[in-house]
């Protein structure tokens, strides 16, 4: 599995596609905006893109869904409780029609090629916030970061719910395994046990 990364919208929230070189099919995770740069992306890995995966339903990371789905036609995948958050219209949420069309809970398996995803449902910086693992990377959203953790000042947010997902669902995973964050750089399991001062 290939992994690009496309720094995209306001905040450079990190969008990932992930391509399978074998059968040229895709994933994109949070495609947050600046639609002509992860579009550009896609063509030149001439890649079929056969889903969006939605770590969270905030408006940083779901910008470019609209656009992508008009263009490949395909489903996007985001938990209920942050499609409720966005139908609710409640301020830094995704628009309406940003939201997903297939909900995603902690468990589920999800394939394109002959790649396999597992969701992970880690709720804490949203209410339905996912993680999402493969056999050598999990993509993490705004839940863990580099030596830090989400925010969960905003609606929704509650830090020992963080913690506890974090602690529960992330740490137990092998230490070599890669995470990519939401924003900024990648990591490791392994590092943010021993260096991430939130997690002490």
């Amino acid at each position: 599995m290939e992994v690009k990364i496309i720094p995209a919208g306001i905040y450079d929230a990190n969008c990932y596609i992930l391509f399978d070189e074998k059968t040229k099919e895709a994933a994109v995770i949070d495609p947050g905006g600046d639609t002509d740069l992860i579009l550009d992306e896609i063509k030149l890995l001439d890649a079929n893109v056969k889903m969006i995966l939605l770590t969270h339903g905030h408006a940083d990371h779901t910008g470019g869904v609209v656009e992508l789905r008009d263009k490949f036609k395909c489903s996007v995948y985001i938990n209920e409780k942050d499609s409720e958050m966005i139908n609710k219209n409640i301020p830094i949420y995704g628009k309406e029609n940003e939201n997903g069309d297939k909900y995603i809970s902690d468990g589920d398996i999800l394939k394109f090629g002959e790649i396999t995803i597992k969701c992970l449902e880690t709720p804490g910086h949203t209410p339905g916030g996912m993680c999402f693992l493969t056999d050598k990377a999990v993509f993490t959203g705004d839940t863990l970061f580099y030596r830090s953790v989400g925010r969960t000042d905003f609606e929704g947010g509650d830090y020992d719910t963080l913690i506890n997902s974090i602690n529960t669902k992330l740490m137990n995973l092998p230490e070599e395994l890669y995470v990519f964050t939401g924003h900024g750089p990648r990591t490791s399991i392994g590092f943010e046990k021993k260096c991430n001062p939130f997690l002490k």
